[in-house]
């Protein structure tokens, strides 16, 4: 069991506490939660601003963020690891040979695996709500993949690493098709559901589509989008998403820290082998995911810390995989220490055009790194 954040926080993690206040003050981002794991056990989740400037509602560390892209690992990603388990789908497997719409197209040859690990050769964004928007909701769907189905490639298929929204875009048609339900309906069924995580309170994580009391739950704004005019509140930031129906394979999913940190403490008791656990993900496929792929410098669906640069700072062990998110959502998972890190603000809120969480990001995981040394020792 998870202990007490607030009682068994040592005592130089103060120094993260005084990071995250002055970040708020300094605009870096308005609201924020921050939650450390060691060995599975939370050693400090606190909430930071304001979750909405206009009325002036707090952060607490129930707050409900939009994840935004770690839609990818934590939904996306799982629903594949899951239909390659149930034998509907091998990485090795071509797109045309999963999705026959594809055939005679130049991305019939594109790989399951390559889509995972962005060297698809697809381009990484195309603002597709603009066109999207002037069609009537039941067909945007429809419409959305001949969208995909005509895009040109950007680069050959496999040469060069590529984060591309589109390539996650053509994995939940994937999962759709073969699971023969929606995404979200697929992972909460699949995955959510056993572990406990809902829309109701506690640990959360979900897609607003499949949510059933969303509308009760603290959630914290994002941006006041320009052509929907209106102040995004428990409402999907991601555009494409938005349009499509509420989610994708890119984007759509909610969840609050503690939602975010049972699911990857999950995966990180399966990754290294213990017992008495639900048998969601074979342990073998699930090791091959997080390892860092040999043609590319990602994961399969999890992003790993570049050499110079990592958003998640210079102390992660080689052996770690995260993501980041659009709305200023991260993970981040020490796989040989048992660290977990996750950080969830909406940067975004109430403009995208806020990038101070790129500096930020670094600097608040090394200073927990550091903090974090006499107890990993």
């Amino acid at each position: 069991m998870d202990v007490d954040a607030n009682k068994s926080v040592p005592a130089d993690l103060s120094r993260a506490t005084a990071m995250m206040k002055q970040a708020a003050i300094a605009e870096v981002f308005p609201g924020a939660a921050l939650l450390v794991s060691v060995a599975g056990t939370v050693v400090y989740h606190k909430a930071f601003g304001k979750a909405n400037l206009f009325t002036g509602q707090p952060v607490t560390r129930d707050t409900v963020f939009d994840l935004a892209s770690l839609t990818k690992p934590l939904a996306t990603t799982l629903a594949v690891m899951l239909l390659i388990q149930e034998r509907h789908l091998a990485l090795e497997n071509k797109l045309e040979s999963v999705l026959p719409e594809f055939k005679n197209t130049p991305k019939a040859g594109i790989t399951i695996a390559q889509l995972l690990n962005h060297t698809s050769g697809l381009p990484d964004y195309r603002p597709y709500y603009k066109q999207l928007r002037k069609f009537p909701v039941a067909s945007r769907r429809k419409k959305l993949r001949e969208m995909l189905l005509s895009e040109q490639l950007a680069s050959g298929i496999g040469e060069k690493t590529v984060y591309s929204d589109i390539g996650f875009m053509v994995l939940g048609w994937v999962t759709e098709t073969l699971a023969g339900m929606t995404l979200p309906e697929y992972i909460h069924k699949k995955v959510y559901r056993t572990l406990g995580l809902n829309d109701s309170g506690g640990r959360m994580l979900y897609f607003t589509s499949h949510a059933t009391v969303n509308n009760r739950l603290p959630v914290a704004a994002t941006e006041k989008c320009p052509w929907r005019r209106v102040l995004l509140e428990g409402v999907v930031h991601d555009d494409n998403a938005y349009v499509s129906g509420g989610f994708d394979g890119h984007a759509g999913l909610f969840g609050n820290a503690s939602g975010v940190h049972a699911l990857l403490k999950y995966l990180l008791r399966i990754y290294r082998g213990e017992e008495n656990l639900p048998a969601l993900f074979e342990r073998n496929l699930l090791q091959q995911f997080l390892s860092r792929s040999s043609d590319s410098d990602r994961a399969l669906g999890f992003d790993v810390p570049s050499l110079q640069g990592s958003a998640s700072g210079s102390r992660f062990s080689g052996n770690s995989v995260g993501h980041l998110g659009f709305t200023g959502t991260s993970f981040w998972m020490d796989l040989d220490r048992s660290i977990i890190i996750i950080l969830l603000t909406n940067r975004v809120h109430p403009s995208r055009t806020n990038e101070k969480i790129k500096t930020f990001r670094p600097r608040i995981h090394d200073a927990i790194m550091i903090s974090l040394e006499g107890l990993i020792e």
